[in-house]
């Protein structure tokens, strides 16, 4: 990947998150400038990104990949970041997943040569580009979702160009997002693509993660029933020999249900080669709420001979300082809904900090709490006599990465003493 243009990028004051009163930087200056969230360097709001955390999360990953047997192609929207595509794809993965154009076009300006556009594509000035994009790079692997006729007549109206468009057929659940609903009407949808010179079928998917009650069970049963209609979509196409790839792709996995995908998956016999193709985005930053929750639900599924030593850490954090302590109970922190995720989960107050040389993070006693999140405050609850002072600082950790993460066109990623090692550029 090229990732120059972004690390000669300049900031300044202007953008949330860089210090004011430094003078701007390029953003491959940040880490000799010696910053350090605890000795009062950083100004707040800030969002940081724990390297260690990065680093383990990979490895945990890597490791279950080795294990299973399955390829990755992460989702890139969870953090829109090139710096951080560039570490995945270090770290081995197949490629990356993104959800619409511009997003794509992101990947691509920054070098990445194997997406998925894990989306359909209907707009006559998109498709036409996609075509361009394959048409004028013969090393590009890139590929989008169909699931109906009219999706495939509007991609062979405007797909005029030399190579086929790769496409996934994409199966859906009654009630759920987009895909089609039933076996024979994706095996017709397949057969118009296997019929048309403009397209090839490259595979098959579905998007698992939009399973979720509060019966666990009840959500696995659904998964694994939703994977097994998938695997016999495949079989079908392979048995009517509708794909036209060398190696066939089998793709699910949100960051909730990777494991069934992988165990299902694998197993799906096609008479030809085939890739099993997770899309988890959220595991690589993690979090403190909401995928914390189903990620152990995940590893309390897993056999014996998957499960490995450590687990997924929340390497994402948004600190604040405090602004006021108006009663004995009660301190005002100055982040809010544009800088934390609330969608799912207010954030949770992990460490604290006074400020200055050689300060060190401490462990949030029990009882601490965000109860209200304004745009530009959270109300925080402390037993009355906490001594935390106006001017401290109070890190959290957030529930929904993907919704923090858009908040930022600037993180830090800090050491395990909260020096600053570099700048993370966010396009959203």
């Amino acid at each position: 990947m090229n990732l120059q243009p972004i690390l000669d990028t300049v900031f300044d004051g202007r953008t949330k998150g860089f210090p004011l009163g430094q003078t701007a930087l390029r953003l491959s200056e940040i880490g000799s400038q010696a910053w350090n969230l605890l000795e009062g360097h950083l100004d707040t709001p800030v969002a940081l990104l724990k390297a260690s955390i990065l680093d383990a999360n990979a490895a945990w990953m890597g490791e279950f990949l080795r294990c299973t047997g399955v390829s990755l192609c992460p989702h890139g929207k969870t953090t829109m970041a090139p710096q951080l595509f560039a570490r995945q794809l270090r770290d081995g993965a197949w490629g990356l997943t993104l959800a619409t154009p511009q997003q794509t076009r992101i990947g691509l300006t920054y070098g990445v040569k194997r997406i998925l556009l894990a989306n359909q594509l209907v707009d006559p000035k998109t498709i036409a580009w996609f075509q361009r994009c394959l048409d004028e790079d013969a090393g590009l692997d890139l590929s989008c979702l169909v699931d109906s006729l009219e999706g495939v007549r509007l991609l062979e109206k405007h797909a005029t160009g030399h190579r086929p468009i790769p496409v996934l057929l994409e199966l859906g659940l009654s009630g759920g997002r987009c895909g089609v609903r039933d076996l024979e009407t994706g095996l017709a949808v397949a057969r118009a693509v296997k019929a048309s010179s403009r397209l090839c079928l490259r595979g098959v998917e579905c998007f698992e993660g939009i399973v979720m009650s509060a019966d666990a069970e009840v959500d696995r049963r659904r998964v694994e029933t939703w994977l097994d209609d998938l695997a016999a979509l495949a079989e079908r196409c392979a048995n009517d020999e509708l794909f036209e790839a060398e190696d066939v792709l089998l793709s699910a996995g949100g960051s909730a249900y990777f494991d069934l995908v992988a165990a299902r998956l694998a197993k799906v016999a096609l008479g030809r080669p085939a890739r099993v193709l997770l899309r988890s985005g959220c595991y690589v930053s993690h979090d403190a709420g909401h995928y914390a929750r189903l990620v152990s639900r995940l590893e309390g599924r897993l056999p014996e001979a998957w499960k490995r030593s450590g687990s997924l850490g929340p390497a994402i954090e948004v600190w604040g300082r405090v602004l006021s302590r108006p009663e004995p109970g009660l301190a005002f922190l100055d982040f809010g809904k544009r800088d934390a995720a609330h969608d799912i989960d207010l954030p949770k107050p992990i460490l604290w900090a006074r400020p200055g040389l050689h300060a060190r993070p401490q462990v949030t006693p029990p009882g601490w709490r965000i109860d209200t999140l304004y745009d530009q405050h959270a109300r925080l609850v402390i037993a009355p006599e906490t001594d935390l002072a106006v001017g401290d600082l109070v890190g959290c950790g957030i529930s929904h990465p993907c919704t923090t993460f858009d908040k930022w066109q600037l993180l830090w990623v800090v050491d395990d003493d909260y020096r600053v090692l570099e700048g993370i550029r966010t396009f959203f």
